[in-house]
């Protein structure tokens, strides 16, 4: 009799047809969940391409300007916001809703939540100017809001007709204290050794300090000092007569941390009134006669961009100068893309000038050159304008040193003309601490002369000190080609050196103060045009490019933003661990409050 039942399987088939399905299965989860991504992201895009305006309706408005928000030059787009975790919004959107707000008459005020804002100095400043403008246009009033000030935030709004804070907040005024970090003993206890090579004339170019000594030097000391203290006598003053006082007593309340307590700082005037912030909006609607708050951000795309047949090209260099083209969400000044949007812009027929919009400490030494023969260039065809935000130091500068005219706050922090080299050896920590040996087989005598294993050969060194020499002398011909100066006067406030927007003007390196409107203003008077729309650069990447970046950086971009919230100087020693070799930088491992 024929048996018809089936044997079962053995084990080993059994885990590998469990193990095979588990795989199938995985594999078409993941294909799903890539599609879906991208179909939300596709849609997401093709949304922003065709989005009408948002409409802001009703009367008596107050425009809300958060500030709680971490401010970027340029407005990031919906995919950057859909893939970062850290909320961030545009100046350019914030200046914009407050110069459309002032012939708006349903906006009757404005309202600056302030709360733990952290804006850099040159953009208060920037803030600043805008909304006094607002009020000399309107007479509309101006109220901040807090529950704790930071020292910027109270900067801004202290010139506003009435200043809140919470009962049990504080508003943080102490001065200005830059740190540096040092991290020569970590290195030399990991048995790691930074050869520090720039001009011998570069006294004050400490970037690479950080790596080879254990404190400030006195020529660093000294920069630091005279830029801090320009920057602070700057925000004394404006306090001062924001607030109906004195600067001997803004700087006794800051010795004193007066503002750390609430009711101390009622009493010494630093704030108006002690309220809770459910309070503040009652005190806008009955004493402002405020009907509802509309915030910035949407205020400002409810209107339609503004078309002209002229346009003004404006370009944002924002974050570390890098070699290369962007591919992806990090925020960088990519030198091929800066080139690229300037040669965009000079060759077309609509744009009648150029506005480069600069936020940058410095960087990679041949990028800088790549873009400073691309302003030239460009300001052969037509007029390129510099305006300069927090930063625009070392290779910031150089790339802004040939345009025809240059525009800084009095806050910014700019200059720093020089260069160096900062190369590691590794060799001693592979050797001792992790029992690494390496040996070598050359050709020649330099073959392995500038290797991370060991020291630098004298040949490589000498080599390497002639580069830096050079390129200094390089970029000081830049400067004095495009600032109309010697070399030797050029050298004589260059060598390295930070100075404030205020302190370049007076040195020739800047021609005027001021901000992002007012470099508008010259581009199109420089132009001959009255009426025209701005077109941003650099253009944004294809679809494809960018939903491919979207799925490769957004774990990175995620995971870098929580060590950081940790670790304070991550993105730090990242930028420095990827640099090239040869720098034209601030000394930018520094944090100023």
């Amino acid at each position: 009799m024929e048996n018809n039942e089936k044997k079962p399987m053995g084990f080993g088939k059994t885990m590998l047809a469990s193990a095979t399905g588990f795989l199938i299965a995985f594999v078409v989860i993941r294909i799903i969940g890539f599609f879906i991504v991208v179909g939300l992201i596709v849609a997401l895009a093709a949304s922003a391409s065709t989005e009408t305006p948002t409409v802001v309706t009703g009367d008596h408005l107050f425009l809300k300007v958060d500030l709680s928000q971490s401010i970027v030059e340029r407005t990031p787009d919906k995919m950057t916001s859909l893939i970062s975790e850290n909320k961030s919004q545009g100046l350019c959107d914030l200046l914009q809703a407050i110069e459309r707000a002032k012939s708006d008459e349903r906006v009757k005020g404005i309202y600056l939540y302030c709360n733990n804002g952290a804006v850099a100095w040159a953009q208060c400043d920037e803030l600043r100017d805008a909304l006094a403008d607002y009020r000399e246009a309107t007479g509309n009033p101006i109220v901040a809001y807090a529950d704790n000030y930071s020292q910027t935030g109270y900067y801004l709004a202290s010139m506003s007709d009435c200043v809140g804070l919470h009962p049990a907040g504080i508003v943080d005024l102490r001065g200005i204290g830059a740190e540096v970090i040092f991290y020569k003993d970590l290195l030399d206890k990991l048995g790691v050794r930074m050869e520090l090579i720039r001009p011998k004339s570069n006294a004050y170019k400490s970037a690479g300090e950080t790596y080879t000594r254990s404190s400030m030097s006195d020529a660093n000391r000294e920069q630091v000092r005279s830029y801090v203290r320009s920057i602070w006598q700057h925000v004394a003053d404006n306090l001062a007569q924001s607030r109906h006082t004195s600067a001997d007593s803004i700087n006794l309340m800051a010795d004193q941390l007066t503002g750390y307590v609430a009711q101390r700082a009622h009493d010494s005037r630093l704030v108006d009134t002690l309220l809770f912030e459910r309070d503040m909006r009652d005190l806008l609607k009955e004493t402002y006669g405020c009907s509802r708050l509309v915030d910035a951000n949407k205020y400002v795309h409810s209107f339609s961009n503004k078309t002209a047949e002229d346009k003004i090209a404006l370009i944002y260099a924002e974050g570390n100068v890098v070699d290369g083209t962007s591919e992806g969400y990090a925020t960088a000044v990519y030198g091929d893309d800066i080139v690229e949007a300037l040669r965009a812009a000079s060759k077309d027929d609509d744009v009648k000038a150029i506005v480069l919009r600069i936020n940058s400490p410095g960087g990679s030494a041949t990028a800088s050159e790549a873009m400073t023969h691309a302003v030239i260039e460009a300001k052969n065809q037509k007029p390129v304008i510099v305006s300069m935000s927090a930063l625009a130091a070392s290779a910031g500068y150089e790339m802004a040193c040939n345009a025809t005219t240059i525009v800084a706050q009095p806050t910014t922090l700019t200059g720093s003309i020089g260069v160096f080299a900062a190369i590691p050896e590794v060799g001693t920590l592979l050797k001792k601490k992790l029992g690494i040996g390496v040996d070598t087989v050359n050709t020649n005598k330099n073959s392995t002369g500038l290797s991370l294993m060991r020291p630098l050969s004298p040949t490589a060194r000498a080599t390497m000190q002639y580069h830096v020499e050079e390129f200094y002398k390089t970029f000081c011909q830049r400067v004095a080609d495009g600032r109309g100066m010697s070399t030797e006067a050029v050298n004589e406030i260059g060598r390295g050196r930070v100075w404030t927007g205020q302190q370049a003007v007076a040195n020739g390196l800047v021609d005027t103060l001021g901000g992002l409107s007012l470099a508008l203003k010259i581009a199109a008077a420089e132009a001959g045009i009255e009426d025209y729309s701005t077109v941003d650069y650099p253009k944004e990447k294809d679809l494809f490019t960018r939903l491919m970046a979207a799925a490769n950086d957004k774990e990175d971009i995620v995971l870098r933003q929580r060590i950081q919230t940790v670790v304070p100087f991550y993105q730090d020693l990242v930028d420095w661990s990827s640099m090239a070799p040869v720098q034209a930088r601030l000394p930018y491992i520094l944090r100023m409050e």
